[in-house]
């Protein structure tokens, strides 16, 4: 009987030491993607503010100058895609409402700005919806990395278009 003793013991032991070592991997494992994840959209994000940044500053400046101006499109389209497919539903919902309210946008701006070019009050009227749907987005990624990061309050920089 004394045998037994020492053999349950060791299986038990190996057993534990087994469990714990694929509890492990396989929180490891998650936490790993869980990081993946959160790089991955804290990069499209970037990404897609970054266009939209970069395309208000090139018709501001066309408009201002009365000159010609050019933007990849595509590039827009495909960031806006991915930063939907990789967000949570709540932050993908603001995505979408950005892309509503930059299509208003260009449906006001987008023009031969040679002949026609806005005013800087017609154009920050016309960039208010898309700053006031910036603003949400960013607040809306702020609140999915936890309450810490607080709420914005304000879209305007003085530098920028809106």
């Amino acid at each position: 009987m004394a045998v037994w003793v020492p053999l349950l013991t060791t299986a038990v032991g190996a057993l534990s030491a087994t469990a714990g070592v694929l509890v492990g991997g396989w929180v490891s494992r998650r936490n790993q993607r869980d990081q993946w994840l959160l790089d991955k959209q804290l990069a499209s994000y970037a990404d897609l503010l970054g266009h939209y940044a970069k395309f208000s500053m090139v018709l501001k400046r066309a408009h201002a100058d009365r000159s010609g101006w050019d933007y990849d499109w595509g590039a827009w389209s495909a960031t806006l895609a991915s930063a939907k497919l990789l967000a949570s539903p709540q932050v993908a919902a603001k995505i979408q409402e950005l892309g509503v309210k930059v299509g208003e946008f260009l449906d006001q701006v987008a023009r031969d700005t040679t002949v026609r070019p806005l005013t800087d009050e017609a154009f920050k009227i016309a960039s208010q919806g898309p700053a006031e749907a910036q603003l949400a987005l960013i607040n809306e990624i702020r609140r999915s990395l936890g309450k810490s990061h607080g709420q914005l309050t304000t879209h305007r920089d003085r530098r920028g278009p809106g």
